[in-house]
């Protein structure tokens, strides 16, 4: 067979718009490393939900999205000290931004997952992620399959909005 006579599905462009559609039963997210790629972002803020973006670099968020400059790394470490004071210790430490209902992240390599898990544990946060493809989730996750191709990983679901 040559190149003109293989026919292929279409390719979806619902991939991200199928994770828009699992994290739109919270009211408050934070988008850990938004990049430059703000579809999700941008359509939970659409959609009327509460979004704030941070990544490691200044960034430009869509319309009706936050920005604060962070690291999750370094969050996580301030989660981790702030863990023996009271909660309003732990609140301050870690920044308006996290206190959120889900912290999630798109094409999240490994080596942010434990941080991301982290902090969103420290706030009583769900969390979940997709991967850069072809990585394993670091941590204990439970993976959802989503329409169009992405598949969304379940760290923490205090409330059973994801797998509910």
């Amino acid at each position: 067979m040559t190149g003109a006579n293989i026919s292929y599905p279409t390719v979806s462009d619902d991939r991200r718009a199928a994770v828009r559609r699992k994290l739109a039963g919270f009211g408050r997210h934070c988008e850990v490393g938004i990049g430059v790629r703000h579809e999700v972002a941008a359509g939970l803020a659409d959609d009327g939900r509460a979004v704030t973006a941070t990544d490691v670099v200044e960034r430009e968020p869509p319309e009706g999205v936050e920005f604060v400059r962070d690291d999750i790394v370094a969050a996580a470490e301030r989660a981790a000290g702030g863990s023996g004071g009271d909660r309003s210790d732990l609140d301050d430490a870690l920044g308006d931004h996290y206190r959120v209902d889900c912290v999630y992240a798109l094409n999240c390599p490994p080596e942010l997952h434990r941080p991301l898990v982290r902090v969103a544990a420290a706030v009583d946060a769900a969390c979940c992620f997709t991967t850069l493809g072809g990585d394993p989730p670091a941590v204990d996750a439970t993976p959802l399959a989503l329409p169009g191709g992405d598949t969304l990983h379940v760290a923490r679901d205090p409330e059973g909005v994801l797998l509910g």
